[in-house]
């Protein structure tokens, strides 16, 4: 019969060494329309893994070999198998050996004599959760934000590729180093921002992180995750689409002139370009009257809006 449950056609590994329980897992996971693996031991499992990633894994604690703990051990110490959700089974009932194996990275148990419907519903509920991750992942990666997640003290504790990309192109451009990986500090000049930033709660929620640096600007901002203790930064990257030297040319700006002319174009006030360029918002407003007197115009949005016509920004 076929499952009532959403992730048919996922690859569920088995790894126990008691061939009744193998045949009854395979059988019911194969029945609920799973793709099934099954392995007698753990290395034999990490070596089919190597070949064909499971979408989650059931794995025995007391194996001979290598037993659960190891094995679990072994796969979330590797990029590539860390994320797939491990499942203990398990006849013991200690709380020491159910503490261990959280430590070891596996997300839920199954206590034998094993019961069929209890295993598809803990097995979809991870799926699903693994699911909702990986589409939240794919929107922020195609995007033009990234995200990371911080503690309090400013170190890293959830990385998208985004923005590990983000953070890559960062040290690159300011030729700063450092580890850009889950339990590493932010880069400093992020790191003095961000601990302002935690430091002064009556900032406003706009305040954000602005530096530009070799035809790039990168800008974060940091909200508080909810009940976590975490920090979320959301992070936004412009390349140098807008050729500043044309720009220049063809309105008859300064250099400065139109460095401002571009950060208004994206939406930055007077404060924050000024922060960004390292003026004062009074300097960046006598600019804009002189941008305002060259272009003929008396607003923000028509400075902008010429350049728009005549530059590809």
């Amino acid at each position: 019969m076929m499952s009532k449950f959403s992730h048919t056609n996922s690859i569920v590994m088995i790894i126990d060494d008691t061939l009744g329980n193998l045949a009854l897992l395979s059988d019911t996971l194969s029945e609920a329309g799973y793709r099934v693996l099954v392995a007698t031991d753990g290395l034999s499992a990490l070596e089919q893994i190597a070949y064909l990633k499971p979408d989650i894994i059931l794995l025995d604690i007391m194996m001979q070999g290598i037993d659960g703990f190891e094995t679990c051990n072994r796969l979330k110490a590797e990029p590539e198998t860390a994320g797939i959700p491990v499942l203990f089974m398990t006849a013991l009932s200690e709380l020491d050996d159910l503490i261990r194996g959280f430590g070891e990275g596996a997300v839920d148990y199954i206590v034998k004599p094993i019961r069929p419907p209890e295993v598809l519903a803990r097995v979809d509920v991870q799926l699903t959760q693994v699911r909702n991750l990986r589409r939240a992942e794919q929107a922020l990666n195609n995007s033009p934000f990234s995200a990371l997640a911080i503690d309090s003290s400013g170190y890293i504790t959830w990385l998208t590729p985004g923005g590990s990309r983000w953070l890559d192109e960062f040290l690159r451009k300011h030729t700063l180093t450092g580890k850009i990986e889950a339990g590493s500090a932010l880069p400093g000049p992020i790191l003095v921002w961000v601990k302002q930033r935690l430091e002064v709660a009556e900032k406003s929620d706009g305040d954000s992180f602005e530096s530009y640096r070799a035809g790039v600007s990168f800008s974060a901002k940091i909200t508080p995750c909810q009940n976590s203790g975490e920090y979320l930064l959301v992070l936004e990257k412009h390349s140098g689409e807008w050729d500043i030297d044309s720009v220049r040319n063809s309105l008859g700006l300064t250099f400065r002139e139109a460095e401002i002319l571009m950060w208004i174009s994206r939406g930055k006030t007077n404060k924050e370009a000024g922060i960004i360029l390292g003026s004062s918002p009074r300097t960046i407003n006598k600019h804009l009257e002189h941008i305002f007197e060259k272009l003929g115009v008396v607003t923000r949005a028509a400075a902008v809006s010429i350049v728009l016509q005549r530059a590809s920004i």
